[in-house]
């Protein structure tokens, strides 16, 4: 795909759309700045063809309405790879230490979108205020396996999986449960292309093992696919714009989201 093509992507929502170290980004930002210090914000990934997509476009308005930016980079298919970790980190200081973005985004991940965030996190656990996910990739085994990921990572199969544990999401857990991020995962029971016991769940036994603090929620019935509770869900909204307000440090931010909560509360009773 050349660069004018990157830039007529559609997004669901206007965005700012620029380059970094040769990585398509883009930036979404709030209509009112709710917070008098650093901007808050959500790192959506994966940015790919397609994504984000019309369908997360419920969820991204509720968090510019809170006053939460929204960005993301596109690093190809890297499946959590170093070489895609490394165009995080570009967008990381373009955001942070250019722009006097939050040194904590919230971490936001749809499907394979988990091997980048949970890699990326596992390398800058203070970096992380939460990390919530919509049936997020957790382990390279069960996606896309050892055979099609070791491209990305520039390994043979056989030395990939020798050194598999330093690059599997399950397997870099402890650092994140030692700096205390919360996390929140929806995942399907009937999920075929990322199943629920080698990934979300998994990866919750091993966390709370850590001592870490994590909510899964498994929809039964459902697999991977676009049903719209997944994209338009109060309570993964409602965690992801406490913390990263929490973590930003902004009485007014939170002040507004409890307003806004407690408004949709009895809108949804009547």
């Amino acid at each position: 795909m050349n660069e004018m093509n990157l830039f007529r992507k559609p997004y669901p929502i206007a965005s700012d759309i620029f380059l970094i170290d040769g990585h398509t980004a883009f930036l979404m930002l709030p209509d009112e700045r709710k917070i008098a210090n650093s901007m808050p914000w959500v790192w959506y990934a994966p940015t790919l063809p397609g994504l984000p997509g019309p369908e997360e476009e419920w969820m991204l308005r509720q968090f510019l309405a809170a006053g939460i930016a929204v960005a993301g980079i596109d690093v190809g298919e890297s499946y959590g790879s170093p070489g895609g970790r490394s165009g995080f980190s570009a967008l990381y200081r373009e955001l942070v230490h250019i722009r006097k973005f939050s040194a904590k985004p919230a971490l936001l991940a749809r499907s394979r979108g988990g091997l980048m965030h949970y890699n990326w996190a596992a390398d800058h656990p203070t970096s992380v205020s939460c990390i919530a996910g919509i049936y997020p990739v957790c382990n390279l085994l069960s996606f896309p396996g050892l055979e099609m990921a070791c491209e990305a990572y520039e390994m043979a199969p056989e030395q990939f999986g020798v050194t598999l544990s330093h690059h599997n999401p399950i397997d870099r857990l402890s650092c994140l449960a030692d700096a205390g991020i919360p996390i929140f995962h929806m995942a399907g029971d009937q999920d075929l292309v990322v199943p629920l016991e080698p990934n979300s769940q998994e990866l919750a036994v091993r966390y709370r093992r850590y001592g870490g603090d994590m909510t899964l929620r498994v929809v039964r019935g459902r697999g991977h696919d676009m049903w719209a509770g997944w994209f338009q869900c109060p309570e993964l909204v409602d965690f992801v714009i406490s913390h990263v307000h929490l973590k930003t440090g902004s009485v007014n931010g939170m002040r507004s989201f409890f307003k806004d909560a407690f408004r949709r509360f009895f809108s949804e009773k009547d």
